[in-house]
């Protein structure tokens, strides 16, 4: 069996598409059915069923996919291993993140990884945990870091790094710097969307709290923290946001913290990996870096 043929079934069932594949590895289309068709007849079962322009992958697909994604890592860290040369550590490292950790943490940790590691290539794909988790869950991902613990018993989740949940709005909108709990009813909200991890760790406060969130005055949702940031330093509501997410607008004056008496909202961010999943050498290392350097 070619590897080639694999390197492309990974692509075709990745992608739902035989053009992307062919536009991924610079080939014909045609040369990409070809390949498919070679692998199947070695296979001997069909992987993708193919619904006009539309491909759907059988049940067998589904089975070997991680399989071959595993055999194509092991590979690739088979050739960086033995290419290494005075113990340096080769290789591509891809990291999916949650749009707190992957924006305001990830970002300076990355630069001081490769610094020791200058031959290591690093790629981040920022979703909410929500989507980063499935990725890992379908295996289009090694390592996530999301600010959620889902999948529990399919996924590692290995503590990360710290923070705190705070309410947030301009000065103009509420002039108290403390409030009691029942005083969030009167409060206009502006919420992340229900797949951040953010959310469903205001949601799970709320529900231990016995906030009914339909009594809340939610005047709308937004898909980013830096949306909400926006829209906040407009007066034209308030949210619950990281504290890491929201550290340079609180010293500059353009949000303030108003406390909540008798609640705070610690939260984790994790470090994900699937439990059937092998980490090659580079994620190896990223992990036990990340994990040393956030323990001192």
């Amino acid at each position: 069996m070619k590897l080639q043929y694999l390197e492309i079934f990974v692509s075709v069932y990745k992608n739902r598409s035989f053009s992307k594949a062919s536009e991924h590895f610079y080939i014909s289309q045609p040369t990409v059915s070809e390949h498919i068709k070679n692998l199947e007849n070695e296979l001997g079962y069909k992987l993708f069923d193919r619904l006009g322009r539309t491909i759907i992958p059988t049940r067998e697909a589904d089975t070997i996919y991680p399989k071959a994604v595993q055999i194509l890592e092991n590979i690739e860290d088979l050739i960086a291993t033995g290419s290494s040369t005075n113990n340096e550590i080769h290789g591509k490292l891809i990291i999916g993140a949650s749009t707190i950790p992957g924006t305001y943490v990830l970002p300076e940790i990355l630069l001081e990884f490769h610094k020791q590691n200058p031959k290591v290539f690093f790629e981040t794909i920022i979703e909410d945990s929500r989507k980063i988790t499935d990725m890992v869950l379908n295996h289009e991902l090694l390592l996530g870091i999301v600010g959620a613990v889902m999948a529990p018993e399919k996924l590692y989740h290995f503590p990360f790094i710290k923070d705190e949940l705070i309410l947030a709005c301009s000065a103009k909108l509420l002039k108290k710097n403390t409030i009691i709990l029942q005083e969030i009813f009167d409060v206009p909200f502006v919420f992340r969307e229900a797949g951040s991890g953010t959310q469903s760790n205001v949601d799970l406060f709320f529900e231990k709290h016995e906030i009914d969130r339909a009594q809340l005055q939610v005047i709308g949702t937004m898909g980013s923290t830096d949306a909400i940031k926006q829209t906040l330093q407009k007066g034209l509501g308030a949210s619950i946001l990281s504290r890491i997410a929201i550290q340079k607008e609180l010293q500059e004056g353009s949000l303030k913290e108003i406390k909540i008496k008798n609640l705070k909202m610690n939260r984790k961010f994790y470090l994900i990996t699937h439990k059937k999943r092998t980490l090659p050498t580079p994620f190896r290392e990223f992990c036990h870096y990340i994990q040393y350097h956030t323990s001192h």
